[in-house]
């Protein structure tokens, strides 16, 4: 079975007007267009070109989640759950509505993602930075209190990270974080060097949120800057916000976000900080070569896996052996099933391939994102 699959860009408030509509080849939109929804997700599943969505024909069962993502200005700062931490959350949420403000898990299952860029420059907060790099950007805003309060913060005994998002957060340190993002700004006017970059992003940042509390974890993040088609993948527990740019990302199938700042919806701190990873350290950046017109996204879950597929007339086949999407991202692609069914995959859109199909080949000249489950051998 080959389904054609559409949707309606989501119009959150960081969107873009013009990152989707170039891509589709259009005029920019009137309104922002943040993320297009390719799955079954109760959310908004995909809909079906000719009638119906996709989870009339899955029955809800895909186990993950494809998007376009088109980012004007930051996102929240999240994070998601281990599978076992959502468990538990939706259990002890239960009695809540689903729309209930208070609840933060909208359902059981971990959000382990991959956002891979398609923009030529997509820029991310991925990740806590190790501390002594930390202290060492700080040493380029001054003496001022605030700053000073957070070098004394970091420079403390046990979880020091985990220790100063809770006050960052709580409410308390309001004068400080000012000072910190009244510093940041004064310093990025004429930043060099090695902070320079995050610096200025920091600042940029600041102007969207003035006076969140989230600015001054964001300092406390890695600024990662992708070019197209590199990926980073981002574990449960592991904190990060996407500032700019256009990509591909696919997710296990859930909704669950804890936030850390950088949005005027709730902060749920002890919630955040329980489930929150302070591992500190780089988060790797994938630059994964081709094989045979073929990327491979190597990440560390069943969920999903996710190839690239760049197209030059010569047809590339790939095996289908449960839920596959194709979505296409450049050119003229089309899905060709193995009873010589053809389907054009217009930019922006997807044709969906279930197990039956066993094979389906890719034609044409342009680029395509293979979606499908991940290995079965892979770690939760």
């Amino acid at each position: 079975m080959l389904l054609s699959l559409s949707n309606v860009p989501r119009d959150y408030a960081w969107g873009s007007t013009a990152l989707l509509a170039e891509l589709e080849g259009r005029a920019p939109a009137s309104q922002p267009e943040a993320e297009v929804w390719f799955g079954d997700h109760p959310g908004d599943p995909a809909d079906v070109v000719g009638g119906g969505t996709l989870d009339s024909v899955t029955g809800g069962t895909l186990p993950y989640l494809l998007k376009l993502l088109a980012a004007a200005s930051p996102l929240s700062i999240q994070v998601h759950p281990t599978r076992e931490q959502a468990r538990d959350g939706w259990s002890r949420e239960s009695e809540l509505a689903q729309d209930d403000p208070s609840r933060n898990y909208r359902d059981d299952n971990h959000k382990p993602e991959l956002i891979v860029a398609l923009s030529d420059r997509f820029e991310s907060l991925s990740g806590l930075r190790d501390v002594p790099l930390t202290r060492s950007l700080l040493g380029q805003l001054g003496d001022g209190a605030g700053v000073s309060a957070l070098v004394e913060r970091l420079s403390g005994d046990g979880d020091v990270l985990r220790d100063t998002i809770g006050w960052l957060l709580s409410g308390d340190a309001q004068a400080e974080v000012d000072d910190v993002i009244a510093a940041v700004r004064a310093a990025a006017e004429s930043a060099t060097g090695e902070w320079g970059d995050t610096l200025r992003a920091i600042a940029a940042i600041s102007r969207s949120y003035p006076g969140d509390p989230g600015v001054v974890v964001a300092l406390l993040m890695n600024f990662v800057v992708l070019r197209r088609g590199e990926g980073v993948f981002l574990r449960a527990g592991l904190l990060h916000a996407y500032v700019s740019g256009l990509g591909v990302e696919i997710m296990a199938a859930s909704d669950n976000v804890l936030r850390g700042g950088l949005t005027p919806k709730r902060i749920d701190v002890s919630e955040l900080l329980s489930i929150l990873d302070t591992t500190a350290g780089e988060v790797p950046v994938l630059r994964p070569s081709a094989a045979g017109g073929l990327t491979a996204y190597e990440v560390p879950v069943e969920d999903f896996a996710l190839r690239r597929a760049e197209l030059s007339g010569e047809p590339v086949e790939i095996s289908v052996d449960g839920p596959t999407m194709v979505l296409s991202t450049a050119g003229a692609v089309a899905v060709v099933a193995a009873d010589g069914t053809r389907h054009e995959v217009p930019v922006g859109t997807v044709v969906f391939a279930d197990a039956a199909e066993g094979r389906v080949t890719l034609s044409g000249s342009g680029e395509a994102f293979i979606a499908t489950p991940g290995v079965s051998s892979a770690t939760p």
